[in-house]
């Protein structure tokens, strides 16, 4: 189902559904995205600051954005991004964590330069397997607003 702009609401929110990180899998985005040794090298992070191996906060980011458009909170609506407010890597996402994202419409703009456009703000908050906040972040997204050969017209009643 296609939404528009006219179809959110302040307050909506949506949870998605949870996906468990395996080492295999952080290390593997590491290697490829985010190098360091408390990402990709077990024994070294074992003696780091974080005492183990932890997920990239980009790869908990990019996850964030892969749950919530499978959650189908936007239906077949394709959404631009336009840029992440406030993000924050709060906790760390080790081993066997299993996340899940929470997402809530924090604000609606009509688009003033594209008038056929409207800006969805939503927090978005993943959650580990204990409820712990381990990342947060403001999302900004474009979406189309109502043609207007779909808008209902408001009818007045007889008088």
């Amino acid at each position: 189902m296609r939404k528009y702009f006219e179809d959110f609401v302040v307050g909506q929110s949506w949870e998605s559904a949870s996906i468990t990180l395996s080492e295999e899998d952080i290390i593997r985005f590491a290697r490829e995205y985010d190098p360091q040794p408390m990402h990709t090298d077990p024994a070294a992070a074992a003696n780091g600051r974080f005492g183990g191996l932890i997920a990239s906060g980009w790869q908990v980011t990019a996850l964030s954005m892969k749950l919530f458009v499978e959650s189908g909170a936007y239906g077949e609506t394709p959404m631009v991004g336009m840029g992440i407010d406030e993000l924050r890597w709060r906790k760390p996402v080790r081993p066997g964590d299993t996340l899940s994202v929470l997402r809530e419409v924090a604000a609606l703009e009509r688009s003033e330069k594209k008038p056929g456009y409207g800006i969805v703000k939503t927090r978005v908050s993943v959650r580990n397997q204990d409820g712990d906040v381990v990342m947060s972040m403001i999302s900004l997204g474009q979406v189309p607003a109502r043609p207007a050969a779909d808008v209902i017209p408001e009818v007045t009643p007889p008088r």
